[in-house]
């Protein structure tokens, strides 16, 4: 086959580009550059995507011996993610930009482009596997639990999955990884994995949030409506926080109180004891399935609402409104904007965007 190699800069794209190399596919690389602040580089092991990693990701190509691009996609990054990302916190939702990543950029306008050039897969260095059924590819978990990524491939329909090639899904571990990468000589064996949001590489969200859409002062409201404070932005909060708060009223039982809501519309904030960030059911319009959808319009399956969650045991139904998950316990602390990735065994049945959540304790309770 020929295969387009993703190539961040880091270790496991380089050893995915290398494997596919090894099995006798055609194969060349390709390195996004989402940024165009050309002096951005990384700072310890926090963002990806910097001048620092093309470099890298060139020294992998050329150890490899393929050929290697750097494609500029700050624009469409730009429009695709980090606005997204601004638009859904002034809308009171909290945004997974590396979902969005994965659905626009890396398997959507890459994965378009590879296609039109005559490629027959995009290559990428997640964790997760690729089996073949009467029905089509299925996307199921990594063999490494601690590395899974199908949560943030969840958003990948059956066309995309027909065209991807993830060769690390089986590897027992990331030390095996490295230890491979050294073996083959490339630089990036030890190199730190990224982590955080990578247009916020100082992880100050909050902060970067209010250069972007300024700052107004606001309430912040326990359940029953009773100001309990105030802060400069609603956007800077998310349903679960604790610190920052700075609450001037303390709770009448003394205990911490967490973000149980965000109120755009009226700039106002709602927090609570921390028993009542439990869900009882989510639901949500917006959905895909990773492959054959489901026969039944309600079956049982796991929930997993974040990338290293542990997922939960739930019924689910299907309709022309949209996708509603019980859970067998209440999920702690869910947010409207998040991702529920539904499995059924090791197996990615898809995925929605959760607009709605009802809370398994009611006010007063």
């Amino acid at each position: 086959m020929r295969i387009l190699a993703a190539m961040s800069g880091g270790v496991d794209s380089a050893v995915a580009a290398a494997r596919a190399v090894e099995a006798g596919h055609e194969v060349v690389g390709v390195h996004l550059a989402l940024s165009r602040a050309g002096g951005t580089l990384r700072t310890g092991s926090r963002g990806c995507c910097t001048i620092e990693d093309a470099m890298d990701a060139r020294r992998a190509a050329d150890r490899l011996g393929i050929p290697f691009y750097v494609w500029d996609f700050s624009e469409r990054f730009r429009d695709d993610v980090i606005d997204d990302f601004i638009s859904e916190y002034q809308a009171g939702r909290t945004p997974n930009p590396c979902m969005r990543c994965n659905e626009k950029i890396k398997f959507a306008a890459l994965l378009e482009r590879a296609l039109e050039l005559g490629f027959d897969a995009v290559c990428t260095g997640h964790y997760a596997t690729l089996v073949p059924t009467d029905a089509g590819l299925e996307l199921h978990r990594a063999s490494d639990s601690a590395k899974d990524q199908s949560y943030v491939l969840g958003v990948l329909t059956a066309e995309q999955l027909a065209h991807t090639y993830f060769p690390l899904g089986s590897t027992p571990s990331k030390a095996l990884v490295r230890a491979e990468a050294a073996e083959r000589g490339l630089s990036v064996a030890q190199k730190p994995d990224s982590h955080d949001i990578c247009f916020i590489p100082d992880g100050d969200t909050r902060g970067w949030l209010a250069e972007k859409v300024g700052t107004a002062t606001g309430e912040i409201v326990d359940r029953t409506g009773a100001v309990v404070g105030s802060h400069e932005g609603a956007h800077g909060y998310t349903v679960g926080q604790r610190r920052g708060l700075h609450l001037g009223v303390p709770a009448p039982d003394g205990k911490p109180r967490f973000v149980l809501e965000v109120r755009p519309v009226t700039n106002t904030v709602v927090v609570g004891p921390k028993e009542a960030l439990a869900i009882g059911e989510i639901a949500g319009e917006r959905f895909s399935w990773a492959g054959a959808a489901p026969t039944a319009e309600s079956f049982d399956c796991h929930v997993q609402i974040r990338a290293h969650a542990d997922p939960v045991p739930a019924a689910a139904s299907v309709s022309d409104d949209g996708v509603r998950v019980v859970p067998s316990v209440p999920l702690d602390g869910v947010a409207p904007g998040q991702t529920a990735v539904l499995y059924i065994g090791t197996r990615v049945l898809g995925q929605f965007t959760i607009d709605t959540t009802v809370s398994a304790v009611p006010v007063g309770a």
